[in-house]
């Protein structure tokens, strides 16, 4: 897999994705939906319906997206947090062998003092900065045994490789404080703009509610349709695939880009996809927490990770480096188990089922469910990629 994966890219791999008629199909659903809406101000100067749907949809969409930073510095934090531990004990046990060494040292400083020898007072020793620059300038080098000056030259040595490790565990630290601080602040980001959504839901009055469920039926049906139209485009690329050659009579051999080459003819990936299909379809029902990786709640890219990692395959944390974590293929040609991504920022990801359906944790509120890739239309569909 390795060896399919790119370097992210910003901009929108749209290719392949998007149909004429679907389109189409997209615009007339938006145009029957906004005909239902109450798009017209109320004569209070109270926002519309349709304004309300259109600013809470934005709100869950910018919190989706500040939980995926959230997602990538929480990983990062935890990364350097382990790193930094692992320093200040590398540098907590070279600091107790550098004490060590300072009192043998001093020993031999005592030493040499009993005998008669004139050399400064212990307490200078081993109160100076620089050993070597002690001995030196004491001449007591020349008096000491090849024993002590190996232990000398050892001492100097620990001392420049602790300071080298404590000044290493400082900047380290200083990175640590810099993600911790991205963490809060997308933390912060998620949390306004969930704030905010949930004031805006609770102004609405009762009827206002009831409509806006009708609405969200609305879309739920027309995603569904372009759901079985996609099942149907399928279906017929897969016959073609199988039908004989018109040359010879035998059945055509699809080109390397075809998903029956590879892998739709490889039972190891339509085994593994099973796996984590089972696993997204068992977590169905389970609250969509933002930050939350199972096994009670999920937020998007946390139950792709989580379905994959049942299949033996590790993604990444993220949306963003999970959309390189594979092979990009086209929505004609995805197989369950792909991965379907979302919005140009590639903010949402939800696990392909077949037949244009898939399984997702859907945004604050909502619970993992199967639901039609257009829920949201077709122009949010990123790309799919194929994960192992």
């Amino acid at each position: 897999m390795a060896s399919h994966r790119r370097s992210r890219s910003s901009a929108p791999r749209a290719a392949g994705i998007r149909t004429p008629a679907l389109a189409t199909a997209a615009l007339t659903s938006v145009a029957l939906l906004s005909q239902t809406a109450n798009a017209a101000p109320s004569e209070d100067g109270r926002p519309s319906l349709e304004e309300v749907e259109k600013k809470v949809d934005d709100l869950y969409r910018q919190a989706e997206s500040a939980t995926e930073k959230y997602d990538a510095a929480k990983e990062r934090t935890g990364k350097q947090r382990k790193r930094v531990d692992t320093m200040l004990d590398d540098v907590a046990r070279r600091t107790d062998r550098l004490n060590r060494a300072r009192e043998e040292l001093g020993s031999f400083a005592a030493a040499q003092y009993r005998t008669g020898t004139e050399v400064p007072r212990t307490a200078t020793f081993l109160l100076a900065d620089d050993p070597q620059d002690y001995f030196d300038q004491s001449q007591l080098m020349n008096r000491l045994t090849s024993r002590q000056k190996d232990a000398v030259d050892d001492y100097v040595t620990q001392q420049s490789a602790t300071m080298r490790k404590r000044q290493e565990a400082a900047r380290s630290l200083e990175t640590l404080t810099e993600t911790q601080d991205g963490l809060r602040t997308a933390k912060a980001t998620v949390q306004s703009k969930l704030a905010a959504a949930r004031q805006l839901l609770s102004k609405l009055t009762a009827e206002e509610k009831a409509r806006l469920a009708q609405l969200e039926q609305r879309r739920q049906e027309e995603a569904t349709r372009k759901a079985a139209e996609l099942a149907k485009q399928q279906a017929a690329a897969a016959q073609r695939e199988a039908a004989p050659s018109p040359a010879d009579g035998s059945s055509s051999s699809p080109s390397a880009s075809s998903p029956s080459s590879s892998p739709s003819s490889d039972s190891a990936y339509a085994t593994k996809a099973a796996k984590a299909i089972a696993f997204a379809r068992a977590q169905i029902g389970k609250p969509y927490v933002w930050g939350a990786t199972g096994p009670g709640s999920y937020d998007c890219s946390g139950l792709s990770q989580a379905a994959w990692k049942a299949a033996g395959v590790s993604l990444p944390r993220t949306t963003y480096d999970q959309v390189n974590a594979g092979t990009t293929v086209s929505l004609t040609d995805a197989l369950p188990g792909d991965l379907v991504f979302f919005y140009g920022d590639i903010s949402h990801v939800g696990v392909y089922i077949g037949n244009g359906m898939m399984i997702h944790a859907p945004k604050p509120g909502a619970y993992v469910r199967e639901e039609s890739i257009y829920y949201g239309g077709e122009s949010i569909i990123h790309s799919v990629v194929r994960p192992a």
